[in-house]
């Protein structure tokens, strides 16, 4: 398995329209304890349900961590957070075998990555060699220890968190291992309303952690990751995300541009928020909504583009607002509420 082929072999597809009120329902119950992070959340659940990972990179204090424990109680899934470190050994993720005196044998002793949803947090804290470790599980599901693979469970996700301003005693993620993330995203500081709210919410529930009942369970969120996959996407829309990808890669400030995992990326995380919109069919602007979450974290910039400041963001910005969309996608008329036919989209 890898974060851009889910195993969904043995789950019953969900209709669009479930897949939209369920993401719906999970969006609104997060939301009740993660405030003003709406498009950031979107974006998180559209990602799993394309079954990708996700790393949310921002200053400390701006709820990262609640939101990720969140999304995972609200989709049913089991959760396990690590608190990333400098001393972390790869075992400390995988697990390891140990000596059963009882037996006189070596028993493997999964370790945390063995859950649903997998918090790597502060994941740039750990050295390169540990972070590595998340390389197979996040590429294929399945962690190998001493010679021998051990699957890992369905669904399986990982979420990291990573601090991008400070740089003493961390270790920048690699580009191997970003382009395993499907997205990044950042949270920001929110509005004085939204910081208001988090306040009073704090006070009203009286105790510091926060919790949200489930939505659904694992099963329920594998059938609506099988439905997301029924989906068919128009060819002009797979060229509108290779164009944007291409594009990356001929842009003057950038060096190494998007991977095809990069475009394959676009298209899937697009097409998981066309279903959350109760769409079954993509439309340009899906592509454009997810364009800088998916692609600026792959985007290696040349030399002189680093030193003036800019940011790769900028760069996924000037390539969509650059690159002419499809004129018309798709050729079947989508019926309106009315029973009429609609715009061809």
């Amino acid at each position: 398995m890898t974060d851009d082929d889910t195993m969904i072999d043995d789950a019953t597809p969900l209709a669009v329209a479930d897949i939209a009120r369920l993401s719906e329902e999970v969006l609104e119950r997060v939301s009740t304890v993660v405030v003003g992070m709406r498009p950031a959340l979107e974006l998180a659940l559209a990602t799993i349900l394309a079954g990708g990972h996700v790393l949310f990179e921002d200053v400390p204090g701006l709820g990262k961590t609640l939101a990720a424990r969140s999304i995972a109680s609200a989709i049913g899934l089991e959760f396990r957070r690590l608190q990333c470190t400098p001393d972390l050994l790869p075992a400390d993720i995988t697990g390891s075998y140990v000596y059963v005196p009882s037996s006189g044998t070596f028993e493997f002793r999964p370790g945390p990555v063995f859950t649903g949803l997998f918090l790597a947090d502060e994941i740039n804290r750990t050295s390169p060699k540990t972070q590595s470790a998340l390389l197979e599980a996040m590429a294929e599901g399945q962690v190998t220890v001493e010679g021998r693979s051990f699957p890992l469970p369905r669904p399986f996700h990982v979420v990291a968190t990573s601090n991008p301003i400070e740089y003493e005693g961390t270790y920048a993620l690699p580009e191997a291992q970003l382009d395993r993330f499907m997205v990044r995203l950042a949270v920001g500081y929110p509005d004085p309303e939204g910081e208001r709210r988090v306040l009073l919410a704090r006070v009203g529930r009286r105790k510091e952690r926060a919790s949200v009942d489930a939505v659904i369970d694992a099963a329920t969120l594998r059938s609506m990751q099988a439905g997301v996959e029924l989906v068919d996407v128009d060819p002009d829309i797979a060229a509108y995300c290779v164009s944007l990808a291409t594009a990356t890669r001929r842009h003057r400030a950038v060096e190494v541009g998007a991977s095809p995992r990069g475009s394959q990326g676009l298209l899937l995380v697009a097409r998981a928020r066309a279903v959350m919109a109760g769409r079954d069919f993509v439309i340009p602007d899906d592509v454009k909504a997810v364009a800088g979450a998916v692609l600026a974290h792959r985007l290696t910039l040349t030399v002189q583009a680093w030193t003036s400041g800019v940011q790769a963001v900028q760069v996924v910005d000037e390539v969509v607002n650059s690159v002419a969309g499809p004129p018309v996608v798709g050729t079947r008329a989508h019926v309106t509420a009315s029973g009429q036919d609609g715009p061809t989209v």
